[in-house]
């Protein structure tokens, strides 16, 4: 019971139901509570003694519609949740009700206005009601008998004809079974909320309900069927379509019911995942940090192996150096020995002693200076190492370092570079494709496509996989891209392609996208035109994403009735689409009715401009990156252009309309010019 407590509370106080009343959208609140959520329609006129609480204490709707002079006219009601109640509801004062009011749902914001009748034209929800009875019973201790004196006994029974609860010492004093009681119906206390008086009809407060309007849905009295609107509608009798929807509602909840047992089923599997995933999480950590201790264990391996060749390029230099400075030394002694024995020979005065050894003495020095030949005096060795390690190939291996899925045989060597097909390489509209092999003989494990960002920037991956062929979607319209692949395998990377360059379309052709639609939105004519099945709003994305560069397309007006407000513009992919384009903060649009245009996002509207639209009328949409701004065209004539904060990123053609509009898309078009 606990799981239904949510269905039995007021959407506007949160309590349990008291009095609930059912809305024309089918949803229920308290009658006290409806009475708080009633609000003026643009036909009245407020009471001047309110005016002013209104405007300070009260979140009011938008009503600018009623002025043609407003700068901040919208040209739409809407329900706005506010924190004027405990659940979030928009609460006014009792001095507003009066003829002119209307009621929105709380819970599907749909508004409806009262009649003279005011509340008493909406039917009480009596089985809602019993449920909640029945559930506080249940929730409650016993219910007591209502005839004992003094203490009340618990009650046993209840009488359906005299709604009395009684115990058993009372109900055999009080209300034997015999004589005029014997016909009444005793229940158990725990279904006494099924014994309830008979609806009487909302139009007509006396009679009861008899028979059940096909039409209209909701039950009807005698007199309805005599006088009322419901004359000439298609009837049935009561109780027999009481069974038939008991019984569709039965088998509704059969098909929930085995959901709800699959859901249970599948609760226990994902809790019994978790601990699996807990289990081997523990498990692949702990294989993980070995595999990488041993490639680190590996790395030192290597790295003392390397520092022992530095050590021993560093031993030779040093022996070579030191060699050398002791022959230098030894030569330089002798050399300056010469010296110091010539120039004391030249001091000598004897000419005769001096010739004797002149010519040995000569020749000695000019053989000393022979020794002095070219490169003995330069270093045999130089301070740096003609060492060089080369990391780059164990860097790049590092960074790829992944997991791989399977078992394979590991190749002695990276794959060659792939060769591109350039006969299957295309473009289309802003997707382009590609296509290339493998040499023969030759083993990858998958292959690696990467492009540039169409500026002739960095190249980035966009495809990783066994693949030879991919389709890449989500282009720049009018931009070439520079295209490559490379295969790995178990032995690594290998080498890129040669590169491709792809031209995309220069202009957007594309349709309405069926896949990401509202389901109330009805596509023919090859998704190019589009309408609806709701009277609610309701939002439609095309098949094409732009994110920069400018773009234009066109929708013609098919159907237009009931002056409707459809919305054009754009929005991000995860727009809301059960609401009109441009009240969340993910589309940035412009709606029009029959006279005026605003543009809207994140549900604030500015820039009001004059002119609607009709059955046959044109709006073009321009979008432009460059500047960051959206500009309209209502049968060629310019709104805009309006510069929206934070339009970056991917923007997706988008439109809302209700049943009352149908439009057709039109692409492929040029920007207009003299913008």
């Amino acid at each position: 019971m606990a799981e239904m407590d949510e269905e039995l509370k007021c959407p506007v106080c949160g309590s349990l139901f008291r009095d609930p009343i059912i809305l024309p959208c089918s949803h229920n609140v308290c009658l006290a509570c409806a009475r708080n959520i009633i609000v003026q329609t643009p036909e009245g006129e407020s009471p001047p003694h309110c005016r002013a609480s209104a405007s300070s204490d009260y979140d009011y709707l938008d009503m600018d519609k009623m002025s043609m002079y407003s700068e901040t006219d919208s040209g739409y009601g809407s329900y706005t949740p506010c924190l004027k109640s405990p659940n979030g509801v928009r609460v006014f004062p009792p001095a507003l009700v009066h003829r002119h009011c209307s009621i929105t749902c709380p819970q599907c914001h749909r508004s409806v206005s009262l009649d003279e009748r005011g509340l008493r034209g909406f039917p009480r929800n009596r089985l809602l009601e019993s449920i909640v009875t029945r559930y506080q019973q249940t929730r409650s201790a016993s219910i007591k008998c209502q005839l004992c004196d003094r203490n009340p006994a618990d009650a046993t029974v209840m009488c359906e004809q005299c709604d009395v609860f009684y115990c058993l010492p009372c109900q055999q004093r009080c209300h034997p079974s015999r004589g005029p009681l014997a016909k009444h119906r005793l229940v158990p206390p725990s279904q006494a909320s099924t014994a309830r008086k008979p609806a009487t009809c909302t139009e007509h407060d006396l009679e009861n309900h008899s028979m059940y309007c096909v039409s209209c849905r909701m039950p009807v009295c005698f007199q309805c069927l005599e006088e009322g609107k419901h004359g000439k509608h298609e009837v049935k009798a009561l109780g027999a379509m009481w069974k038939q929807h008991k019984t569709q509602l039965s088998q509704a909840l059969n098909g929930i019911s085995d959901k709800a047992k699959d859901a249970k089923e599948f609760l226990v599997q994902l809790k019994n995942l978790l601990q699996q995933i807990q289990e081997n999480g523990v498990e692949f950590e702990a294989c993980l940090v070995a595999q990488c201790d041993a490639l680190i264990d590996a790395l030192n391996r290597q790295k003392a192996k390397l520092l022992t060749k530095v050590t021993k390029e560093r031993e030779y230099k040093l022996k070579v150096v030191r060699d050398q400075i002791t022959h230098c030394t030894l030569k330089l002694r002798q050399t300056t020995g010469l010296m110091e024995y010539c120039l004391e020979v030249i001091k000598e005065n004897d000419p005769s002693g001096f010739l004797q050894i002149s010519d040995a003495l000569i020749k000695r020095v000019q053989m000393s200076q022979e020794q002095w030949v070219k490169g003995a005096l330069e270093p045999k060795v130089g301070p740096e190492f003609d060492l060089s390690l080369n990391s780059e190939p164990l860097l790049q291996s590092i960074q790829q370092l992944d997991f791989v899925q399977g078992k394979c045989k590991y190749p002695f060597t990276v794959p060659p570079a792939p060769v591109l097909q350039l006969e299957e390489c295309c473009t289309r509209n802003n997707s382009a494709t590609l296509a290339w092999k493998i040499p023969a003989f030759s083993q990858s494990d998958g292959f690696i496509l990467e492009l540039d960002d169409g500026n002739g920037g960095q190249y980035r991956e966009v495809y990783v996989g066994k693949e030879t062929l991919c389709t890449v979607d989500g282009l720049h319209f009018n931009s070439s891209y520079n295209a490559r692949v490379k295969a790995y395998n178990t032995a690594g990377v290998g080498a890129y392609s040669k590169t491709v360059i792809l031209k995309t379309s220069d202009v957007a052709w594309f349709t309405f996208d069926p896949s990401s639609a509202h389901r109330d939105i009805v596509l023919s004519n090859e998704n190019q035109t589009v309408t609806c099945n709701s009277y609610d709003d309701r939002v439609i994305l095309g098949t094409a994403a732009f994110s920069k560069g400018v773009h234009y397309w066109e929708l013609t007006i098919d159907r237009y009735d009931n002056h409707p407000d459809p919305a054009f513009g754009v929005a991000r992919i995860n727009v809301t689409k059960d609401m009109m384009l441009g009240k969340d903060d993910k589309a940035w649009a412009m709606y029009v009715d029959n006279n005026r245009s605003w543009f809207m996002h994140n549900n604030s509207h500015t820039n009001r401009a004059e002119g609607g639209i009709s059955k046959g009328a044109t709006v073009g949409i321009l979008l432009d990156f460059n500047k960051h701004t959206l500009t309209f065209f209502i049968n060629k004539q310019q709104h805009g252009p309006v510069a929206f904060e934070n339009l970056e990123g991917v923007f997706i053609p988008a439109l809302s309309l209700n049943r009352n509009v149908q439009v057709t898309l039109h692409t492929g078009l040029e920007v207009p010019k003299n913008i």
